[in-house]
């Protein structure tokens, strides 16, 4: 596969990083415009929101299945579309079970959408021979940053969730429909080992994964506590002004764009394993900074350290899986690994704000801040599983591999 295809395909799939990254930030930042829409009582809301992780891991499971017989490229070429028009109709329906179905859909569909995503950078990166990951999430973040941007604007103008909505999807879906034809999927399942052929059920014993499936539950749990705490903790417990805890979380996702902006060219100047391990005690810290913290400003430096730390572990997960992968069970191997991988991220969404909030409640807030410390200094560890493994197809720090053509981007 030429070089020039290898850059078209970085290049598209980037696009789909930051296309998610805005989509995800206009849904979750706009939850109470959501709520007062629809009337939906705070009671049944936190069922409404835990629905979309527990629908994405299904979707993301679906996907692993899926893969065996159809490209990635193929899931992603359908998804994206599918999440950007299920979170249109989040903003146009009127009925209850209009949103219920919509944010159904929507979950389905992120699920597809982030496993393909992370499959097609994964096999990005191996055919690449160096780490790239790092900037897949970088796009996403800086997506997340624009997406949070652009729902303070409808909030602050007190636009319909409608109008808000709209203008997003009629630049983003044509812009994704029109990247997608340049995807490229390096990965071949058939030549995974144990296989019969095309779709033949290359898998890596789950003992293999766990260490990177408990690192990426314990990174969202720590994402998690900011995105829901960061806000109330500042104010209820440091006694911030209104403003100023709103500015935690938009700190976080800058320090995580600045992170993982550089995070590429600490992994090949200094190895996967030692950026891990600086991005976890980086993590830790910021944790022990905002428990610890005095004032309000403490506490904000606390939550942008946190943002420099959890920033690098995520890709880096994904990337070592995929290693683990490809050494185990074959290039076909790694998709699967990565499906799996992937339902990990919504565990630890799922458990991270109840967890955090139950023992605020039932213990104290200050607290509650060390349990994800001790949960994320749990990837010291593991540090070990991010080590790339000498293998025949270059990971990471050999020439890159050659890759067949007949899995590129133009397969539907």
């Amino acid at each position: 596969m030429t070089d020039a295809r290898l850059r078209h395909g970085r290049s598209s799939l980037a696009l789909s990083f930051f296309v998610q990254g805005v989509a995800f930030a206009l849904l979750v930042t706009r939850i109470p415009a959501i709520q007062d829409r629809y009337g939906i009582s705070d009671g049944l809301l936190p069922l409404f929101l835990a629905a979309v992780p527990v629908l994405a891991g299904a979707g993301s499971v679906a996907t692993g299945k899926l893969v065996t017989r159809r490209s990635p490229v193929a899931v992603l070429r359908w998804s994206q579309p599918v999440v950007l028009l299920s979170l249109l109709a989040v903003g146009a329906g009127s009925r209850v079970w209009q949103v219920a179905l919509a944010l159904g859909v929507f979950g389905l569909a992120v699920g597809a959408l982030d496993a393909s995503m992370n499959m097609l950078g994964v096999s990005l990166q191996q055919a690449y021979g160096r780490s790239i990951m790092l900037g897949f999430h970088a796009t996403y973040s800086l997506g997340g940053i624009l997406g949070a941007s652009l729902a303070w604007a409808g909030a602050h103008w007190d636009l319909p969730l409608v109008i808000s909505y709209l203008p997003v999807v009629l630049v983003l879906l044509p812009a994704a429909l029109l990247g997608s034809r340049w995807y490229v999927d390096t990965v071949d399942p058939s030549s995974a080992k144990g296989t019969d052929g095309p779709g033949g059920g290359a898998t890596v014993p789950f003992p293999l994964l766990l260490p990177l499936c408990l690192v990426m539950a314990f990174a969202f749990i720590g994402d998690s506590t900011v995105s829901n705490w960061s806000a109330k903790y500042l104010q209820d417990v440091l006694g911030s002004s209104e403003e100023l805890a709103t500015v935690p979380y938009n700190a976080y996702m800058v320090t995580t764009l600045l992170g993982r902006a550089v995070g590429d060219l600490g992994v090949r100047r200094f190895g996967a394993v030692a950026v891990v391990r600086c991005g976890t005690a980086l993590a830790a810290g910021g944790f022990a900074v905002v428990a610890l913290a005095p004032g309000p400003w403490t506490g904000l430096a606390g939550f942008t350290l946190l943002g420099l730390g959890l920033c690098v572990i995520v890709p880096q997960t994904f990337a070592a899986a995929g290693r683990r992968a490809v050494v185990n069970g074959g290039p076909g191997a790694s998709n699967a690994a990565v499906a799996r991988l992937n339902v990990f991220n919504y565990v630890g969404f799922l458990i991270g704000a109840p967890l955090v909030g139950g023992l605020g409640d039932a213990w104290s807030y200050r607290g509650a801040m060390l349990v994800p410390m001790v949960l994320v200094l749990v990837t010291l560890l593991y540090a070990r599983s991010f080590e790339p493994e000498s293998d025949r197809y270059g990971v990471d720090h050999e020439r890159p591999r050659t890759v067949d053509v007949g899995r590129s981007g133009n397969e539907v």
